[in-house]
């Protein structure tokens, strides 16, 4: 395809996914899902076919969504709901895997080799398709986070899987202790060049003045990174995510103005969206629906497959967390379920299947229709099992406190800039004082409503508005405070480990007492 059709084919593809969008927020479903069902016949609208191309998603595409991801990541967030993610992203990830493919072998009778290849594919969990539900919807603040958590480091999960099975397949041979060794050194690896270049790229970017070669250097390091990464012969997902979640929580609010802030993160937000657009436009147009019918039976029983394999994951796994952290409520486990949604890294990986393996063709049919049934299905009815679960509950009382809270924050922020901008030169002093001063009044005002709200008598409020659910988030933050702050004074010899050991143990209780945020 020369240029000039290139750009024909990218204005039509543009003008679709906006009227798309149009129509998605009219008819209330899914942007992605919308994108899917547009791209179904839009095949024949053009006069040379297009589709997935795998490499472009892998070296392009996988690496921009899963660094705009890991920026937007808040690492405290993560830290305190990392072993529901770990659990679910780690042994859920390759158990799910393994009863897809075994279902799979005996099932539809495929090989052990081509069965292990879909299990693997088909056990990762897409990121895009559940956040833009979050999005519209908000649910729990701790859900939310083992979610994106768990699709972000699924991705990373799923590549590495799915490596280690080329390997078997191109030598032939791989033992167990071989097959731990190799998945250590590929995660092992990925970590450390992650961060290494995530430390690297921090003082580098806080040298530079100008927003728009910030911007570069931002483009270079995820980019780059996964190239390093694979040319290491490790994960350069994982280094990805790493590089993205040292860059995004140690490099980019420390060293930048918040007018630069603002030009990084609306950059990697419209880069995520446009990558977004053209993968799930795409996947509509790489899907034969006539290829598909002929198929169908199969189809149906992959689907089932992998959301056996989901059942016997998430419910076992997250029934037995409440031995070593939080428990997830029922309800939680449900959306972890329903949630499974595939999507672009799924098609693209089984566009990477060997050219070699036998019953390629349907294997990647196998695939694209179970994203395809996927992503119409369980996207359409997740917005729907989120309000069935009464997971998005969120009272006037709650609206309210969230509102003075913005108010709040806007406020400080403001102030923020306006002590650099009066620091540096740039404002006069009384100007400074004047403008300063009504932004105090508007702090003010929303540190005496909000101080009203939460003085109010415990009968006066609802057992679980919007008042009670914050000031549990509060909480629970300073608890977590209190917890670093113990395990910090450990690593420097300050306290003993006994004293720091109990006092711990009783702060762990404290918040196995809160309830969910």
């Amino acid at each position: 395809m020369d240029v000039t059709e290139l750009v024909k084919v990218s204005i039509i593809l543009l003008l679709l996914a906006t009227g798309v969008a149009l129509l998605s927020r009219r008819l209330k479903i899914p942007y992605v899902t919308g994108l899917v069902l547009a791209g179904l016949p839009i095949t024949e609208l053009l006069s040379r076919p297009i589709g997935l191309n795998p490499s472009l998603v892998l070296n392009l595409f996988l690496p921009i969504l899963i660094f705009e991801a890991g920026i937007n990541t808040d690492v405290s967030r993560l830290r305190s709901t990392f072993k529901p993610i770990a659990l679910l992203a780690g042994p859920g990830a390759v158990l799910s895997g393994a009863i897809i493919a075994v279902l799979l072998k005996f099932g539809l009778g495929l090989s052990w080799i081509p069965a292990l290849f879909v299990g693997v594919i088909l056990a990762n969990t897409d990121t895009v398709s559940m956040i833009a539900v979050f999005k519209e919807i908000p649910v729990p603040s701790r859900l939310s986070t083992i979610v994106e958590g768990e699709t972000l480091f699924n991705d990373a999960a799923a590549l590495v899987s799915f490596n280690l099975i080329l390997q078997v397949y191109s030598t032939g041979s791989l033992t167990f202790i071989e097959g731990i060794q190799q998945l250590l050194f590929i995660s092992l690896g990925g970590c450390l060049i992650g961060l290494v270049l995530g430390y690297l790229s921090i003082p580098v970017f806080a040298r530079l003045d100008d927003p728009l070669s910030s911007l570069l250097l931002t483009v270079a390091v995820a980019l780059g990174t996964f190239q390093v990464g694979q040319s290491l012969s490790v994960s350069g997902a994982v280094a990805v995510v790493v590089a993205g979640l040292i860059f995004g929580n140690f490099g980019l609010y420390r060293n930048t103005s918040a007018s630069s802030r603002i030009t990084l993160l609306s950059f990697w937000e419209y880069a995520s969206f446009t990558v977004n657009t053209f993968i799930f436009l795409l996947i509509g147009v790489e899907i034969d629906l006539i290829t598909l019918w002929r198929t169908l039976p199969a189809i149906l029983f992959a689907v089932l497959a992998y959301q056996i394999g989901r059942v016997l994951t998430v419910y076992p796994l997250l029934a037995g967390i409440r031995w070593i952290d939080r428990p997830i409520l029922l309800r939680w486990q449900h959306l972890l379920f329903l949630g499974n949604i595939k999507g672009s890294l799924s098609m693209a990986l089984a566009l990477s299947l060997p050219t070699t393996l036998p019953g390629r063709d349907i294997l990647i049919a196998l695939v694209f229709g179970s994203v395809l049934v996927s992503l119409v299905g369980q996207g359409l009815s997740l917005p729907w099992a989120v309000k069935r679960l009464k997971l998005s509950n969120f009272s006037e009382a709650q609206q309210q406190v969230e509102q003075l809270q913005a108010q709040l924050m806007t406020g400080k922020a403001a102030q923020d800039e306006l002590d650099s901008l009066l620091k540096s030169g740039v404002l006069p002093k009384a100007v400074y004082e004047e403008m300063r001063s009504a932004y105090q009044v508007r702090i003010a005002s929303a540190e005496k409503t909000l101080r009203e709200l939460y003085n109010r008598r415990p009968d006066e409020v609802e057992s679980r508005s919007g008042k009670s659910s914050k000031l549990e988030a509060i909480r629970r933050r300073l608890l977590l405070a209190e917890k670093g702050a113990l395990n910090e004074a450990i690593r420097k010899r300050i306290l003993s480990e006994e004293i720091v050991r109990g006092r711990i143990q009783t702060l762990d209780e404290q918040l196995l007492k809160l309830e969910d945020d």
